[in-house]
């Protein structure tokens, strides 16, 4: 058994790479193997997002607070609130961050595939972003 106390793991900021704007990642789990799910609690200021991603095997956010966006490739922004639990397809092409004027912290859940839990893609545009 592990027992990781509160406030025991620093927070990081969200690399310049893969997000826009403001963006903090606190450490909730890693995986031990034989198990591949790693957790972390990401808060997103106003307007600040991931850059396009996948997932080899998925992805599970849980929202705590705030307000935000999520929008797979091609599809429509949808607003998540909390309480809302979103689950990304593996493979499957999106982004996800604050609404424009409220930010929102969701605790995002996912495996590793080979020592790999994402793909980075392109950053999502001001034009993209807003649904334009």
């Amino acid at each position: 058994m592990e027992i990781k106390r509160a406030g025991s793991q620093p927070s990081g900021k969200g690399a310049a790479e893969w997000f826009t704007g403001a963006v903090r990642i606190d450490p909730l789990f890693d995986a031990h193997d034989p198990a591949r799910a790693s957790g972390a609690s990401v808060t997103f200021e106003p307007g600040a997002r991931t850059a396009w991603h996948s997932h080899p095997l998925g992805q599970t956010l849980i929202v705590t607070a705030g307000c935000g966006r999520v929008q797979r490739w091609g599809g429509p922004i949808e607003e998540i609130r909390p309480g809302d639990v979103v689950w990304i397809p593996a493979g499957e092409k999106h982004w996800h961050g604050a609404a424009p004027t409220t930010a929102v912290t969701h605790i995002a859940i996912q495996e590793q595939l080979d020592g790999k839990a994402a793909d980075w893609m392109e950053k999502v545009s001001d034009e993209q972003y807003q649904g334009r």
